[in-house]
């Protein structure tokens, strides 16, 4: 694997290069494409040493990647055994098998010196060569070089990130469970065409995700073992702030990484562990009715849009970040040339930034297609009589913005504040295990309990809500001599009821 950025060691010191050398080491230290995959080497940039000037052009040459000659009239100073340094650079990048781009100045070969001419029909009769008439053109030349050398190695794509191979990944890096649960999901909510028992490998086929045989960067965001291992930035950043502002020290603030199935699933889980959640009466039904102060589609929606539609090649990550009067869902990138803020709130076509991961998501019911996403928002957040989300273009992010509501008729119970229950229940008790014990009713599945509070991810709800109530002695289990039992479930305890009841009394 090659180190990046890569070495280019431009030769040649001869005077009749010195514009072409300025020009060539400006442009590519100066222009964000070329800077971020090469740095050069040109000799009279290194610091006084002491050390043979043809010996630090030899080391220098060892130590490249690319070696670019500029060949001209004169051949150039000559050793005792009528060698130039240009002549032993060649020599030297021949033999250690380097990259060798070459360039001559002119047409004319009758005007060069004979052992340039003899350099120059030696380079011609192994590799390509380049002629140039200005710094302009060489630097045009360079340029095209290079890029054919990035697509050559791979470097380099011009087709969409998300089919893009992932470059140092393998097949093995692919998590096979993940594709069979993704299976049957899919199966079941869209009812996608491949049986049970495909092959992972087949799935990703069918799913257009491998290159070559070699994963994708979608296959990596949709079933990588350790997908941030190699998209650093594919991670969802949540923050929850106490006030209106983006204060330190801050509450509460997770990075979540995973698949992006998980992103989603953690990212929205923490949102609803820190908002109100309303809890009705079971007078009309034995379910207990619970609502969001925000409903948790708009939520679910607000951040599938943004791990979805994101651009990965940026190096930002997505942010969730809830204040007291606002969620903001924060996604890096824009919108596509063809759509506007207005359009956006009408109908409008389905224009997804990353295909490869959108369609996945959408056989797992993740998001719809046609571009409704942003309609059913607006109607939900109407509906549930909040103003209708606002959507922004701020510093090359995409920032959804939903505003939150206060009080209501129904039991109100907290999942922003810690406090102090009074009577013979003391303690701090988090909203999460309020929350999980005002839906509680009689022996509940943990997957009953997951539902009723409309969470999905299993890890956040065993480490916020199920657990705590479990170890304060809120809740108990059903099979105790058998907690991994498949039949396991939970009742709320005497001390759970107690605490409930405390918190009745004092929001009467």
């Amino acid at each position: 694997m090659l180190d990046l950025p890569l070495k280019i060691f431009i030769s040649s010191v001869q005077k009749e290069f010195a514009a072409e050398r300025t020009a060539l080491k400006e442009y590519l230290r100066g222009d964000p494409l070329m800077r971020r995959f090469f740095e050069c080497f040109l000799f009279e940039d290194e610091p006084a040493a002491d050390q043979r000037a043809d010996q630090c052009y030899l080391d220098e040459v060892d130590r490249c990647d690319i070696y670019l000659g500029l060949f001209g009239k004169e051949y150039g100073w000559e050793d005792v055994d009528g060698i130039s340094p240009t002549h032993h650079e060649f020599n030297s990048a021949s033999e250690k098998g380097k990259n060798r781009l070459i360039y001559v100045k002119g047409a004319d070969d009758s005007v060069r010196h004979p052992k340039m001419r003899a350099l120059i029909d030696n380079a011609a009769s192994n590799l390509i060569r380049r002629r140039f008439n200005s710094a302009e053109e060489l630097v045009a030349a360079v340029y095209a070089s290079l890029v054919r050398f990035l697509e050559e190695l791979e470097l380099l794509r011009f087709g969409p990130f998300d089919a893009t191979f992932c470059r140092n990944a393998t097949i093995d890096d692919l998590d096979e469970e993940r594709i069979s649960r993704f299976l049957g999901l899919a199966r079941r909510g869209r009812s996608f065409p491949l049986p049970e028992n495909t092959k992972p490998h087949d799935v990703l086929v069918h799913l257009n995700l491998l290159d070559k045989d070699r994963p994708t960067n979608a296959a990596i965001l949709l079933f990588g073992k350790q997908p941030q291992r190699f998209l650093i930035t594919s991670e969802v950043k949540c923050a929850h702030f106490h006030g209106y502002e983006v204060e330190k020290p801050i509450p509460s603030y997770q990075v979540y990484k995973g698949t992006v199935f998980e992103l989603v699933d953690q990212a929205k889980d923490f949102v609803l562990s820190k908002i109100d959640l309303w809890v009705g009466t079971r007078a009309e039904s034995t379910q207990v009715p619970t609502k969001y102060e925000i409903p948790q589609e708009v939520i679910a929606e607000a951040i599938v849009n943004a791990v979805v539609h994101r651009d990965y090649t940026s190096k930002a990550s997505v942010q969730v970040m809830l204040f007291k009067d606002r969620l903001e869902v924060w996604n890096p990138g824009t919108l596509p040339p063809t759509l506007t803020l207005e359009k956006l709130r009408g109908p409008h076509a389905s224009l997804p930034h990353n295909p490869l991961i959108a369609e996945p998501m959408y056989l797992t019911k993740y998001i719809e297609r046609m571009g409704t996403g942003i309609g059913d928002m607006i109607r939900r957040c109407r509906k549930a009589g909040l103003p209708e989300p606002e959507i922004t273009i701020d510093g090359g992010f995409w920032v959804l913005t939903i505003r939150r509501k206060k009080s209501g008729s129904e039991t109100q119970v907290t999942g922003q504040v810690t406090g102090q229950v009074t009577g013979q229940v003391t303690g701090q008790v988090t909203g999460q295990v309020r929350q999980l014990l005002s839906v509680a009713q009689g022996d509940m599945s943990r997957k009953e309990m997951m539902t009723a509070l409309s969470l999905s991810s299993r890890d956040n709800f065993e480490k916020l809500y199920l657990r705590p109530a479990l170890v304060a002695g809120f809740l108990e289990l059903t099979i105790p001599g058998k907690p991994k039992s498949r039949l396991q479930k939970y009742r709320m305890t005497s001390k759970g009821k107690e605490l409930l009841q405390s918190l009745d009394q004092k929001r009467m």
